[in-house]
């Protein structure tokens, strides 16, 4: 089976087909480039992807990550990263082994090509030139036969004719003669170009056109089988990295089967845990016996136990407040929280305070680390002045020094509030709590006006109104601690701008122009603490009054 015996009248069409097979192959490349775009753009999605779902540094979602389902899928999003990268790898392999080999091999073949249709041409003409002279050489041929026989002809005429001079027959005769010759010629000639063209003819059909032809047949096979490797390549680049995309697979499998849903149960106590106690049950008041009054166990008597003590609902007892006023008035604020995170439920604040002591201890070892290090450089300088001066690190060292001090007692106040917290510690006294600008939720809770004020199950606390019961409460051993203590001093007067309904824990009513003392002022979160008399105190908007304090706390009239 050969092109040159098969097909050697067909030079046109091979040389359509031949340039067919080159635009198939060039598409097979076009494709294969479009793909690796594909593969591209997807890698780059896929880590577009990724990225928007990463945890961002230092926020709140990031806390979150220590549940075991967010840990999967953190490690879904980085195996789909490794995922991402083995596409790109396919588009990497495809275009260096597939793209830029086969661009360069059809370069080649098109000069190939070109060079076989060239000498394929150039036999075709040579062949059709040598056609041309035979042509050529028989019409003369024939043009000498026919004037041979004209002039032989009229030789014979002039001989038969009697009034001929003998002179004029012989001039016929020579010149038949001369054209006889001419005819021979022509057909010595005629017969030898007649053999030459086919010589040339048998060479052009037998050897040169089988021999370009076999050549164009080679090359188109080979353009066939290049053509097949660079589809198993096409899939081999696939197949390189299935092992490793399975590997993603099975990471991402195997970071769903580390889920566990009790973890996370306990992870959610542990972020939300108060650490309060839930109320007990509410003994039935009897309110037949209108002189007395029965009362539940964890209702509040009054700090000094006094029998006129019998509190208005609704009113505020003497001087002091719920220990977690400060929490409820710390919800009213934007964006700001207490350091020694007072806000929280002791639970919660214990954990915050013992990663705030880890972070320092970090932080002083850190330094005292760096601190060993100039040291020891020092002592190199020392032994070697030549390589610096020693007193050039005297500055270094003396800062870090005080950088540690710092430090230290930075930890020691935050020790100090978690060794509160756990009980390692006495509760400081409201004065002191009043210095840190908070109220410990670890400690008992205050005289309370109110014997229906009680803790809610979820650890906040309601009031439940009703202005009309009066109740009696009795005195507690924490109410001794708290009745000791003096009384906040006035620090000045307010009038009251605007009537203020205080329904919350902690904040008191007033009227507009009511005259009120002021006990605390604002601390920069937008309450002010006042007192209506000896019983009834709490917090209101400082937006709500005028201030007057006196001349020896600020010596000013303000306006806020």
């Amino acid at each position: 089976m050969s092109w040159g015996t098969e097909l050697w009248d067909q030079f046109d069409n091979l040389e359509k087909h031949t340039q067919w097979g080159i635009d198939i192959l060039e598409k097979y490349i076009k494709f294969v480039k479009e793909r690796t775009e594909i593969e591209l753009s997807y890698a780059k999605q896929l880590r577009n992807l990724s990225k928007k779902y990463q945890p961002k540094k230092n926020s709140k979602e990031e806390e979150e990550y220590r549940y075991t389902a967010c840990k999967a899928f953190l490690s879904t999003l980085n195996e789909m990263n490794d995922y991402a990268g083995q596409h790109e790898v396919i588009s990497e392999n495809m275009t260096s082994q597939i793209t830029v080999e086969l661009a360069r091999y059809v370069q080649e073949l098109k000069q190939e090509r070109k060079s076989h249709f060239h000498d394929g041409r150039k036999a075709q003409q040579h062949i059709e030139t040598c056609w041309k002279q035979l042509e050529s050489s028989k019409r003369r041929f024939e043009r000498d036969c026919k004037e041979a026989d004209r002039a032989q002809q009229y030789f014979e005429k002039m001989d038969a004719d009697i009034n001929v001079t003998k002179a004029d027959v012989e001039k016929a005769r020579q010149q038949a003669q001369i054209r006889h010759q001419m005819a021979e010629d022509s057909k010595a000639d005629y017969s030898s170009i007649l053999q030459k063209f086919n010589h040339e003819q048998r060479e052009y059909y037998y050897s040169h056109i089988p021999t370009i032809f076999q050549k164009i047949q080679e090359m188109e096979e080979r353009r066939i089988v290049r053509m097949g490797e660079s589809m198993k390549t096409y899939a081999e680049a696939d197949r390189q990295v299935v092992p490793i995309i399975g590997k993603c697979l099975d990471g991402i499998v195997k970071a769903a089967e580390s889920i566990d849903q009790k973890n996370d149960s306990q992870l959610v106590i542990e972020a939300y845990k108060s650490g309060f106690e839930p109320p007990g049950d509410i003994e039935f008041e009897d309110y037949t016996q209108p002189m007395k009054r029965t009362i539940s166990e964890n209702s509040l008597s009054n700090s000094r136990g006094e029998g006129k003590a019998e509190l208005k609902f609704g009113g505020k007892s003497k001087g002091k407040l719920w220990p977690f006023i400060k929490k409820n008035k710390l919800s009213l604020k934007l964006g700001a929280a207490p350091e020694d995170f007072s806000n929280l439920p002791p639970e919660q604040r214990r954990k915050k305070l013992q990663q705030k002591v880890d972070e320092l201890n970090k932080d002083i070892q850190k330094e005292m680390d760096q601190r060993d290090a100039i040291t020891k450089m020092k002592d190199v300088y020392l032994k070697n002045p030549q390589m610096g001066d020693p007193a050039s690190l005297d500055h270094k060292l003396t800062e870090v020094s005080q950088n540690i001090e710092k430090l230290r007692l930075e930890a020691q106040k935050f020790e100090a509030w978690l060794a509160e917290v756990e009980g390692r510690l006495p509760a400081r006294s409201e004065q002191a709590r009043r210095q840190s600008g908070m109220y410990d939720g670890q400690t008992a809770p205050p005289v309370n006006n109110c014997a229906q004020d009680r803790e809610s199950p979820d650890g906040s606390y309601t009031e439940e109104q009703s202005q009309e019961s009066e109740v009696k409460v009795l005195a507690t051993d924490f109410d001794d601690e708290f009745d000791d203590e003096e009384p906040l001093p006035a620090i000045g007067t307010c009038k009251a701008l605007y009537t203020f309904d205080g329904q919350n824990e902690g904040t008191i009513s007033v009227v507009e122009g009511e005259t009120l003392y002021v006990i605390e002022e604002d601390k920069g979160d937008g309450w002010t603490r006042i007192r209506r008399s000896e019983d009834e105190e709490g917090y209101v908007p400082t937006s709500y009054v005028e201030v007057y304090l006196d001349k020896n706390a600020k010596g000013a009239k303000t306006y806020i």
